[in-house]
């Protein structure tokens, strides 16, 4: 398959792992995005989640604001707090009207009942709707640590269905997973991955430079396994939380032990945390080390 249609870079073997990054913002962190956008690199693709707390005209606006800064933005939908298929049609209308957006990311989300017609991701993508709004990317979850409510098996059977009515749709899919720290757990998921023969693009999901406890905190909310033994690998001891930590010792590990030949194609997606900018240069930084 063509990799270009997600990212040109990916039609040639990576220069490095922050070769085509992309990055994550809430729909708040609209100052936090000027304040970085010097440092991201132009074209770079940046995604809007889709939080509690959040007005659907705010992530209009972040993701207008991505696209007049220079950059490609992809939206999250978060099928469980999507309230009706009318909000789901105006919602996809302004975001490609206004910002120009031809990537979404699809989740279920964590709320445990839908608050309106669509209880999982797929339900999204069988609507039509992302079609009849030029959507071109879909970009899909994946969880190397796997998932509380579902066995690994049926994470696959999800995966493989989901993909199936991307393309069914005339769209191209994309995997992005959940952020892990643990190196192994990551390569051995892609490794299963390719074996199954899913030849998707991936990107993987490693926290950017944050404070130890923030980390911790965001693993725990987001159900990432953080054993001291992987946490040690990662390069942070749970006896001691003050200062902050990055991925040099994960992304380093991935670079070593991910092959195109055996795990395909790979490129990374950095969860700042609410901190873009130190996230960005520590991209910078590691790009030009390597």
């Amino acid at each position: 398959m063509s990799y270009a249609s997600i990212h040109p870079d990916w039609e040639k073997p990576r220069r490095n792992m922050a070769d085509g990054y992309s990055l994550e913002m809430t729909a708040k962190e609209i100052e936090g995005l000027r304040e970085a956008a010097p440092l991201i690199r132009p074209g770079t693709q940046i995604a809007v989640t889709f939080l509690p707390g959040e007005e659907i005209e705010q992530r209009v606006e972040a993701a207008v604001l991505v696209r007049e800064l220079g950059f490609e933005p992809i939206v999250h939908l978060s099928a469980r707090r999507i309230l009706s298929e009318a909000q789901l049609d105006k919602y996809l209308e302004d975001i490609t009207t206004k910002a120009g957006v031809k990537r979404v990311f699809i989740i279920a989300g964590d709320p445990p009942e839908a608050e309106g017609p669509y209880s999982d991701s797929l339900q999204i993508i069988e609507t039509g709707l992302l079609q009849k709004h030029g959507i071109q990317i879909v970009g899909i979850g994946g969880h190397p640590e796997g998932h509380p409510n579902n066995t690994p098996e049926q994470l696959w059977d999800w995966m493989e269905r989901k993909i199936a009515a991307i393309r069914a749709g005339g769209m191209t899919p994309l995997v992005v997973t959940q952020f892990a720290f643990d190196d192994d757990a990551i390569v051995e998921w892609v490794g299963e991955m390719r074996k199954r023969g899913i030849d998707v693009p991936v990107r993987l999901g490693v926290p950017g430079p944050a404070g130890i406890k923030r980390l911790l905190g965001f693993a725990k909310r987001c159900g990432v396994g953080a054993s001291a033994s992987v946490m040690k690998k990662y390069g942070i001891s749970l006896t001691n939380l003050i200062g902050s930590a990055g991925p040099d010792k994960l992304v380093n590990s991935l670079d070593t032990k991910l092959n195109d030949e055996e795990h395909g194609r790979v490129r990374l997606h950095f969860y700042p945390f609410g901190a873009l900018t130190p996230s960005a240069e520590w991209i910078n930084q590691y790009d030009a080390k390597h």
